[in-house]
């Protein structure tokens, strides 16, 4: 089990600590059949990207990253991206209200050749 948390500001990093839990906390669970390479979690009204919170790791298949944030005040607006491990692709979702979201699972359609996701 992963467990992330996010620094001072927006940085996120890896930790293996449990810390209390904020209203921006989810459960992201790939079920693309793929493997994520990069992930990315940034307040939507942010101009940049934050930092990859998988760092040097990846997220198979069936697998899940437990994103946990500190000290981001009321923000509940944020932006995700997946790239996959072939770097030709990825998948954005601008504005997820992680306020009301708990877990974030995406899926890969290669009939349509979309990503998405759900937010529950």
């Amino acid at each position: 089990m992963r467990k992330i948390c996010a620094a001072a500001g927006l940085f996120l990093a890896l930790s293996g600590s449990v810390l209390a839990q904020s209203k921006q906390d989810f459960v992201l669970v790939n079920k693309t059949g793929y493997q994520i390479s990069e992930v990315y979690v940034s307040a939507s009204k942010s101009n940049d990207w934050e930092d990859d919170v998988l760092g040097d790791k990846t997220l198979d298949d069936g697998e899940f990253l437990r994103v946990k944030f500190s000290g981001v005040g009321k923000t509940c607006k944020w932006d995700i991206k997946v790239v996959y491990s072939d770097d030709d692709s990825n998948a954005v979702w601008d504005d997820v209200d992680l306020c009301a979201t708990s877990k974030v699972t995406i899926r890969y359609n290669r009939k349509t050749d979309k990503t998405s996701a759900s937010f529950d």
